[in-house]
């Protein structure tokens, strides 16, 4: 299986435009260390033919383009993005389907609220229907699906819905991991860039994974607090007000991962607050002692 890390940012990505902290200063000058870094996506394939993408960004086009593997041909409107497979209704992980419009035969696959948001709430849908027939297929928790030559499974992680969709029926399976099996060599890839808790359920999904990436948006529960120079909010810890789990603190996934070993462990999904988007940070380097890394946009990973 090959894996390719189109983006690795949170919403906004890094630098983030209305922001001049001093990380994302940093990286506008183009400091060593601080890479600019584009919102969260994946690309993965078992054969190199046939793609799939994990979210779609609205920083699509240019992480298509950066990726040799997912140019288009040999035809001259062919493409081997094959399908998006959707963990949320989040716009900084849906709005790359309308810069898709182009493309005929797309799959989507996504929870059932989530297609549901995508049609009413946010009717990308029907805006796309104008353009190009595609098949809109719902993901339930703990049912494989084949996808060339992979086997994708969902588990419901959290029921955060997206603020455009708060009216909308409340669900546990708002927001889901994959785990992503290559059935020719029996490894697995494990894709969980926004995780409220660390429920039993997801040791259950990573058993037996090769590598997880992971939501790492905050590093500590209290930081956009701490840069808007508010005290960290009473009880910060086991989750943040955005529903991401910390990488530190009580309940913090760091603590769980030292547990966990034989796995790659690689965050994901990186706020333009957190201090490990600096590699010469010591952040960093407590995160390599503790077993897991953070790689730069582009990195693939073979699987």
């Amino acid at each position: 299986m090959r894996a390719v890390l189109l983006g690795t940012a949170a919403g906004g990505g890094f630098p983030q435009w209305n922001c001049a902290c001093r990380l994302c200063a940093s990286a506008r000058r183009g400091s060593p260390g601080v890479p600019a870094r584009g919102q969260d996506g994946l690309a993965v394939s078992a054969d190199d033919h046939n793609w799939y993408l994990l979210n779609a960004s609205p920083d699509l086009p240019a992480q298509l383009a950066a990726t040799p593997a997912l140019a288009p041909g040999p035809g001259l409107r062919d493409t081997p993005v094959r399908g998006v497979l959707l963990t949320d209704a989040e716009l900084d992980h849906t709005l790359g389907l309308m810069l898709l419009r182009g493309a005929p035969d797309l799959r989507v696959y996504a929870p059932e609220p989530v297609i549901d948001a995508l049609s009413e709430a946010f009717p990308v849908r029907g805006l796309l229907d104008s353009y190009a027939e595609w098949s809109w297929q719902p993901v339930r928790a703990g049912e494989p699906l084949t996808v060339h030559g992979l086997v994708v499974t969902a588990y419901p992680v959290s029921g955060k819905r997206p603020r455009y969709a708060a009216s909308a029926a409340a669900g546990d399976d708002w927001v889901v991991a994959y785990r992503i099996e290559d059935p020719a060599t029996g490894r697995v890839l494990v894709y969980a860039p926004c995780l409220a808790s660390w429920p039993d359920t997801f040791d259950e999904l990573t058993a037996g994974a090769d590598a997880v990436l992971l939501d790492g948006t905050f590093f500590t529960a209290g930081e956009l607090a701490e840069q808007a120079g508010r005290p960290a909010p009473p009880g910060a810890g086991a989750t943040t007000p955005m529903g991401h789990l910390p990488i530190t603190g009580p309940g913090g996934s760091l603590d769980r991962i030292r547990e966990r070993t034989g796995v790659r462990w690689i965050y994901t999904h990186l706020n333009n607050t957190n201090p490990l988007l600096d590699a010469g940070s010591p952040h960093r380097q407590a995160l390599a002692e503790a077993g897991a890394q953070v790689l730069d946009d582009g990195t693939e990973l073979r699987i």
